[in-house]
C-alpha cells in the first residue's frame, strides 16, 4: 500500500507560547473596546434601566402604575402631539430638501468641489445643536434678529406683524432643520451612490426617459432609504432636548421641555413622572430606530 506524501506531512502542535500569545492578542483586541462598553453601560444602560424601573415606582418606591396612566392626561398628550407635529414636520422637510441637495451634489452635474464641501458642512452642521445653535437663530431671526432688522428697514416688512416668531412651532421647526437636512444628506448620499450606471443605460436602450429612469428603477429602490432617512430625522428631532428648551424655554409645550420641568427640581418636580415621559420618549424613538434598520437592511438586499 503505497502512502500519500500529504499524509507523512507533519503539522506541529501549536506551543504554549503561541497560545500564550494569541490570548495576550485577544485580550488587547478586548481591551481597545473596552472604552465602548464602558460608556454605553454607564451613560446607555444603567440610565435606562433606571427610568424604565422609575417609571413603575411612586415617591416611596413602591410599585405603581399611576405614572404610566398620567402619560394620558389631557396636558401631556398634547406635548407629546406637538413634539410629534414638530418633528414630524422637521423629517419632511429635512427628507425632502436634504434628498434634492444630495442628488443635486451627487448627480447634478454640478464642479467637483461641490460634493466635498456639502459633504464636509454637512458633517458640521449636523452636529450644531443646544445653545449655540439656539443663539444663531434668535440672533438671526429673533426680534432684533439680523434678518428681522434688514427686512424692515430695507424691505419695509415686519416679519414678527406678519405673526411670526421664532418661539413658535414654525420658529423651532425652522431650527431644528439647520440640522435635519445635513444628516438626511449625510444618510442617504450611501444609496444615491449605490445607483448603478448600467440601470440608467440600460433604461435609456430600452428607449426609456430620465422620467421614466426615476419612476421606475430609481425611485422604487431608493424609496426605502429614503423611508428609513425620514424615520431617523423624526427620532432624532422628538428627542432633541436641548435646543427647543433654549430656544423656546417654556413658550412650548412638548415632551423635552416638559420632561426637564418635571425633574429638575422646581415646583413641578415629579421626578417618577419624569421617569415615565422619558420611557414614552424611548418607545417612540425606538420605534422610529427599529423602523430606520429594518428598511436599511430591505434597502441593502434590494440593491445585491
Amino acid at each position: 500500500m503505497s502512502t500519500s506524501p500529504d499524509s507523512l506531512t507533519h503539522h506541529p502542535e501549536p506551543g504554549a507560547g503561541q497560545i500564550r500569545k494569541g490570548l495576550t492578542l485577544s485580550s488587547l483586541n478586548w481591551l481597545g473596546v473596552a472604552p465602548f462598553f464602558l460608556f454605553a453601560l454607564l451613560f446607555l444602560i444603567l440610565p435606562t434601566a433606571t427610568l424604565m424601573i422609575g417609571a413603575f415606582q411612586d415617591a416611596d418606591g413602591h410599585f405603581t402604575l399611576g405614572n404610566i396612566a398620567r402619560l394620558f392626561d389631557d396636558s401631556i398628550l398634547s406635548a407629546y402631539w406637538i413634539s410629534f407635529e414638530v418633528s414630524a414636520a422637521s423629517a419632511l422637510g429635512g427628507t425632502l430638501i436634504g434628498l434634492a441637495l444630495a442628488l443635486a451634489a451627487i448627480q447634478g452635474g454640478l464642479p467637483q468641489w461641490i460634493r466635498p464641501t456639502l459633504m464636509t458642512f454637512s458633517g458640521v452642521a449636523s452636529n450644531f445643536a443646544g445653545i449655540p445653535l439656539s443663539f444663531a437663530f434668535l440672533s438671526t431671526l429673533g426680534r432684533m434678529g439680523l434678518v428681522t432688522v434688514l427686512l424692515r428697514n430695507y424691505a419695509d416688512f415686519d416679519l414678527y406683524g406678519s405673526g411670526f416668531s421664532i418661539l413658535s412651532f414654525l420658529g423651532l421647526t425652522l431650527t431644528y432643520l439647520y440640522f435635519q437636512i445635513p444628516l438626511m444628506v449625510l444618510i442617504v448620499t450611501p444609496a444615491i451612490d449605490g445607483l448603478r450606471a448600467e440601470w440608467r443605460e440600460a433604461c435609456e436602450s430600452l428607449g426609456g426617459n430620465s422620467v421614466a429612469y426615476w419612476w421606475h428603477i430609481a425611485l422604487p429602490i431608493l424609496w426605502p432609504s429614503i423611508m428609513g432617512s425620514a424615520l431617523l430625522l423624526f427620532a432624532n428631532a422628538f428627542g432633541a432636548v436641548a435646543t427647543a428648551y433654549a430656544l423656546t424655554g417654556s413658550s412650548l409645550n412638548i415632551v423635552p421641555i416638559l420632561l426637564y420641568a418635571q425633574i429638575r427640581g422646581d415646583v413641578l418636580h415629579d421626578q417618577n413622572l419624569g421617569y415615565a415621559l422619558a420611557l414614552g420618549m424611548i418607545v417612540v424613538t425606538g420605534l422610529s430606530n427599529a423602523g430606520y434598520i429594518w428598511l436599511r437592511s430591505r434597502a441593502e438586499r434590494g440593491r445585491e
